[in-house]
């Protein structure tokens, strides 16, 4: 441990990060007052150089095993052993972190990614996880949006009530065929994971429990991004969902520059959570897009933290740590960091 890194306080235990569990904030508060106090940790609004740690979809749906989309990496325990090192990083470094914010994946049941989407002429939905619907599949008929959701969807307002069954149909076409041509991602079909209202979209407690603490210590709220809500695309990245139009070039969805503005405003943005093939790799990819068309060298100013993010990899079916390290690359090559978080953060170049 550097000089410069805080002890970890008393309460944390590693071994409940694998766990669901009610945080005692009341009790964490009065502990984090007298930590702030005895360690001489200075609030947030006192850094002359300011520092976010943005945490991608750190929620059980991802992190817990046996929950919905666990991601497991490489070794089969990814996110837990992520979460442990993510816990200890916040703690070590709490007066060098200035404001931490938490994006939150944030599905209901009817969504374009979702099984219940899709039927085929036997009346199937595609099994998730097993089942890519790509532009092969579109063409000959294999699935085709299922009509008895058009009901349950709030669509763009372009769309008449008479036209969406019509418009729905022909713009999941649009939508599969898009991803092709534009060499994304064909579309998966994934189990319902993160969903709004369910334990699966909360934040991992022990987390939690350390971000709360970050912001009674540091006298900073912990600032909640939501994404992934529209029902008409995918929304791997916390900047910009996959995709933008329906087939007549009428917006569906848009870029969140608020939220972009916001990270930029920092003098550097560390950047963890899960999955590194999927939520991670598409939110750096298109920070760099944005970052490129403004002033390559605030590229400089990212930090990736390589041991805090695992890819997606189920063991028979799909296994994307290639995309995932590739991606790492391509952006470090652009001038973005990766790091460890067993670096001291002094130490990182």
């Amino acid at each position: 441990m550097s000089a410069s890194q805080l002890p970890l306080p008393q309460h944390f235990d590693a071994a409940q990060v694998d766990q669901v569990w009610r945080v005692p904030y009341q009790e964490r508060q009065s502990a984090a007052l007298a930590w702030a106090e005895q360690q001489a940790i200075p609030p947030a609004s006192e850094d002359d150089f300011r520092t976010c740690l943005l945490l991608v979809d750190v929620q059980n749906t991802f992190c817990i095993p046996g929950y919905e989309l666990f991601v497991g990496g490489k070794s089969g325990n990814g996110a837990v052993e992520d979460n442990v090192r993510l816990c200890q990083f916040i703690y070590r470094n709490l007066p060098q972190i200035t404001k931490i914010a938490c994006t939150m994946d944030t599905h209901t049941a009817m969504q374009i990614f979702h099984e219940i989407f899709w039927i085929n002429d036997a009346g199937e939905h595609p099994l998730p996880l097993q089942t890519l619907i790509t532009q092969e599949d579109i063409k000959a008929g294999k699935w085709r949006v299922n009509p008895a959701v058009v009901s349950s969807l709030n669509l763009p307002s372009q769309v008449s009530e008479s036209n969406a069954s019509t418009w729905l149909r022909r713009y999941g076409e649009h939508y599969v065929n898009t991803l092709t041509a534009e060499g994304k991602y064909p579309l998966t079909i994934w189990p319902y994971h993160a969903m709004l209202g369910g334990i699966g979209h909360a934040v991992v407690s022990a987390v939690d429990e350390a971000c709360f603490f970050h912001t009674i210590t540091r006298k900073t709220q912990v600032h909640y991004e939501v994404k992934g809500q529209n029902p008409l695309t995918e929304n791997y990245s916390v900047l910009r969902p996959e995709i933008l139009s329906d087939t007549d070039g009428q917006p569906i969805a848009e870029k969140n520059s608020t939220f972009l503005q916001m990270l930029l405003g920092y003098d550097r943005v560390i950047i963890a959570g899960q999955a590194k093939s999927h939520c991670v790799a598409w939110t750096v990819s298109d920070l760099l897009t944005e970052i490129q068309q403004t002033d390559p060298e605030l590229a400089k100013k990212i930090y990736l933290v390589d041991d805090l993010t695992s890819p997606v990899v189920v063991p028979g079916v799909v296994d994307y740590t290639e995309p995932a390290d590739a991606a790492f690359a391509k952006v470090s090559e652009a001038g973005m960091h990766v790091v460890q978080s067993t670096e001291p953060i002094e130490h990182w170049v």
